[in-house]
């Protein structure tokens, strides 16, 4: 674990233990890395950062109580904060500021890696043939790293739905493509 990541979980562990001196700077110092974050993904809509920076601050301050001190902190951090992109570029196609569909806006939620860009695009893909509880299961437990627990307390779905899911999503997976599990 890096410093950043090591103080920063520090802070938050101390303020959930009730130190608000210590949540308050937590927050501060995440708000610093969630700009950096938004502002990579938003490059053609800077305006915005700020706006999503305080939605993401106050999304992880509404679900503070979900984090996980045995995982790393900064994917429950990032998750929290994409699903707040995803929710500001969907609101503002409907807008007509994005008049193309999401999908054709992938260098926003993409970072500089065109590799890792290139692998998200196929697993969106793969995943797209899933029903939606299996699909977000995996993407929480399997691509986030987010636990069974986490995952069923942010998607509102029973820990064994969450299991269910992930389960029968990856088994439909590998029979789709050949390597189905006996």
């Amino acid at each position: 674990m890096d410093s950043v990541e090591a103080r920063l979980r520090d802070l938050l562990l101390r303020g959930l233990a009730g130190e608000e001196t210590a949540y308050r700077d937590f927050l501060e110092g995440v708000s610093t890395h969630l700009r950096a974050f938004l502002r990579r993904r938003l490059a053609r809509l800077p305006d915005f950062v700020e706006d999503l920076v305080q939605e993401s601050l106050f999304a992880i301050h509404k679900q503070r109580h979900t984090y996980d001190p045995g995982q790393p902190l900064t994917p429950w951090l990032y998750a929290l904060a994409r699903y707040k992109l995803v929710d500001f570029l969907r609101r503002e196609r409907r807008g007509e500021l994005l008049n193309e569909p999401l999908e054709d806006h992938e260098d926003l939620l993409a970072g500089s890696d065109n590799a890792a860009s290139e692998a998200l695009r196929d697993v969106r893909q793969l995943l797209s043939g899933l029903p939606e509880r299996q699909r977000r299961a995996i993407v929480h437990v399997k691509l986030e790293g987010l636990s069974v627990a986490q995952t069923a307390r942010l998607t509102g779905m029973s820990e064994s739905a969450v299991k269910v899911g992930v389960h029968r999503g990856l088994k439909s997976l590998a029979a789709k493509f050949g390597g189905a599990r006996r």
